[in-house]
């Protein structure tokens, strides 16, 4: 049963990462992404170089489906097609814009991190026990390059969880060293998790 909860809770975080980073690249776009299932479809053909067939295997449809929505026959995709079209835009649209801003977060500024979670690292009855916390802090370009890198090789959600511990306890518990170098900070329960650039 904690098994199966830590699990979840893994998971819980790793899904609120991405998604945190997501909107926080979505708030770096210059120009707004298409909306319409039509100017989506057109501009995931164009970023495949024409290919039907890899536009179809990345939403999960036929080639004809493609080729209706980008010819216009169709016009309103079910649920699931509409959310894969906005996922797949959304990742793909501007890779210079959010590029330039990892690289940045990876070697001068940084990520800052909002959230609301269960933190503790003293014994009960004290000031550091554990509660729940709102905190919002700026981690290091380090921590920033060990998150955003395992995010993109792939990383486990507990691999994702203990880096994002570790940048919050370094930069808002630890504070550089501080007398508390040794620190070790409880994180779990996160109802909450925001990045920006």
């Amino acid at each position: 049963m904690d098994d199966q909860h830590t699990d979840t809770a893994s998971a819980t975080l790793w899904r609120k990462l991405i998604d945190g980073l997501g909107r926080a690249e979505r708030a770096l776009f210059t120009r707004p992404a298409p909306k319409s299932a039509r100017a989506q479809m057109k501009f995931l053909l164009t970023r495949a170089r024409g290919s039907t067939t890899a536009v179809a295997e990345r939403l999960g449809v036929s080639r004809r489906t493609v080729e209706r929505y980008r010819a216009g026959a169709a016009t309103k995709p079910q649920k699931r097609l509409q959310e894969a079209l906005v996922k797949e835009t959304e990742e793909q649209w501007q890779p210079q814009v959010r590029a330039h801003a990892r690289r940045r977060a990876m070697t001068s500024a940084g990520l800052v991190v909002s959230c609301r979670a269960f933190f503790g690292f003293g014994p009960e009855g004290t000031s550091d026990a554990g509660r729940m916390r709102d905190i919002q802090t700026a981690v290091s370009p380090e921590h920033a390059r060990l998150i955003l890198a395992a995010r993109e090789s792939g990383a486990t959600d507990d691999e994702l969880h203990e880096l994002v511990a570790e940048a919050i306890a370094d930069s808002y518990f630890r504070r550089e060293g501080g007398g508390r170098a040794g620190l070790n900070v409880e994180f779990k329960d996160i109802e909450r998790l925001d990045i920006s650039f």
